[in-house]
């Protein structure tokens, strides 16, 4: 090696010191720039629920909330989410912000291998938070960025309708509006 390459800091040494609050715990870490967010939430946090699925953004596997909307983390570096707030599927698990979703695509079978319905719960849940009461072809709609091959789609549809009318009716018996 010569002094010029000994002078110039080896790029896979390289890190940078992101802080994020996952799913309401306060994190800090040294984080590679080119480390992608779903790899860090998966293999330096252990929340194996996020998914890598095409690594190109199409099949929704890897979905997260950030900051309150859906992200493909496979999308993103870990230094990008920098300062935000991220909930994944344990977060909202725990947290009981989708009890109610896990609970009707069990009921209705919507889910079979398991792989796509962490993305497939996001998804339904940010839908959820902007329209209560969305069509079928609304729901449809939200979720087509994620790929099932299982399912056939008709009972995640059937159980996020369920939901919206079930949430709907207890809003209406709350005293609120559907």
């Amino acid at each position: 090696m010569s002094e010029r390459d000994a002078d110039v800091p080896d790029e896979a040494e390289e890190t940078v010191r992101v802080r994020f609050v996952v799913n309401g715990r306060k994190v800090a870490r040294d984080a590679s720039p080119r480390e992608t967010l779903v790899d860090c939430l998966r293999t330096t946090l252990e929340l194996t629920g996020t998914h890598a699925g095409c690594e190109m953004g199409a099949c929704g596997a890897c979905l997260v909330q950030l900051d309150g909307r859906a992200v493909h983390s496979c999308l993103m570096f870990a230094v990008q989410a920098d300062g935000a707030a991220i909930d994944t599927i344990e977060g909202l698990s725990e947290s009981g912000a989708i009890s109610d979703l896990q609970a009707e695509f069990h009921r209705r079978n919507a889910l079979q291998c398991g792989f796509c319905t962490p993305g497939m719960l996001v998804s339904a849940h940010e839908l959820l938070s902007q329209t209560a009461r969305p069509t079928r072809d609304e729901i449809r709609d939200a979720l087509s960025g994620n790929y099932c091959r299982c399912t056939g789609y008709e009972a995640i549809v059937d159980a996020i309708e369920a939901v919206a009318k079930a949430r709907a009716s207890a809003s209406c018996e709350d005293g609120g509006a559907a």
